[in-house]
């Protein structure tokens, strides 16, 4: 990874939380940040742990599909990630990473790399959407209701430090509508990153679980911030299409085809502004309504 920073205190927080410690044997030592949720941002360990298998790839092969599972809540503290070296080819590498707190697999994910090779292409077209220009960025709002929510949420920023997020049909976190369809943000790094390949994938897959499970409360306008549902990750994939660069606008588009026995399937997509499909998501999480009263 290169060492220019970009002059932002928290986008280079951000890419300082993907400089991982080599601990030999292909452990590395990863530190946290807490931006406000009860555990630790599943998000942080989608990125660290990509960081950590992509580390003991040769530089020549980039990531082009991950596989994640949640097994444990994570603590705000350091992380230790263990890769194994499971199969180099011709032109693919497998690696496998556990992560780990305080002797517990918290963790695990999969991922796959492959040489730069052509082929056919082709690719759903980018959804028609306003783009982000004069679209009020999601931490407006958040500030203007942070007096109505209960602490740890009143006390931290509640979503992901250095990246700004533009919600294009933005709801009232505390008193949505119900409605179908799927919905749609624009997301970019507040300032330029490190001309790294590496980091842009690691960092979208960190942003990539921010808000993603929030499509499976949609159509039952329930408010996870109001108390009506309980979410967390259980796993999570992601495939990488094209290049791209974080630092200038993407396009994500959600949705949720599917939602029972207190789980939700949600689905994204990422184009850039000039309609390129650049990754796709999918992850399954535990949806449980709270009964009141």
């Amino acid at each position: 990874m290169t060492d220019l920073l970009p002059a932002h205190p928290d986008v280079n927080r951000l890419v300082e939380l993907m400089r991982l410690a080599p601990q030999g044997n292909d452990h590395f030592l990863a530190q946290s940040d807490d931006i406000g949720t009860p555990a630790l941002f599943g998000g942080q360990a989608l990125g660290q742990a990509l960081m950590a298998a992509s580390l003991t790839v040769p530089a020549e092969r980039m990531v082009h599909s991950l596989h994640a599972y949640f097994l444990l809540p994570g603590e705000h503290a350091p992380v230790t990630y263990e890769v194994d070296r499971v199969r180099d080819g011709r032109s693919f590498s497998m690696r496998s990473v556990v992560a780990r707190q305080s002797g517990k697999i918290i963790f695990e994910l999969t991922a796959s790399f492959q040489t730069a090779d052509e082929g056919p292409e082709h690719q759903v077209a980018m959804p028609q959407q306003p783009g982000p220009e004069g679209l009020v960025p999601e931490s407006v709002g958040r500030d203007a209701i942070r007096h109505l929510l209960p602490r740890p949420y009143s006390e931290k920023l509640l979503g992901p430090r250095g990246l700004e997020l533009r919600r294009v049909n933005p709801q009232d976190p505390m008193h949505p509508v119900p409605h179908v369809g799927g919905s749609a943000m624009w997301v970019r790094a507040l300032a330029p990153l490190p001309d790294d390949p590496l980091v842009h994938r690691a960092l979208l897959a960190y942003v990539s679980d921010h808000g993603l499970l929030l499509a499976a409360t949609e159509p039952h306008g329930l408010s996870m911030l109001r108390g009506d549902v309980r979410l967390a990750s259980l796993d999570h994939a992601m495939w990488f299409h094209r290049d791209f660069r974080l630092d200038d606008w993407l396009l994500y588009v959600i949705e949720s085809p599917n939602a029972g026995g207190a789980r939700g399937l949600c689905s994204g997509r990422y184009f850039s502004r000039d309609g390129r499909l650049v990754a796709s998501v999918m992850q399954e999480g535990m949806v449980r309504q709270i009964k009141k009263g």
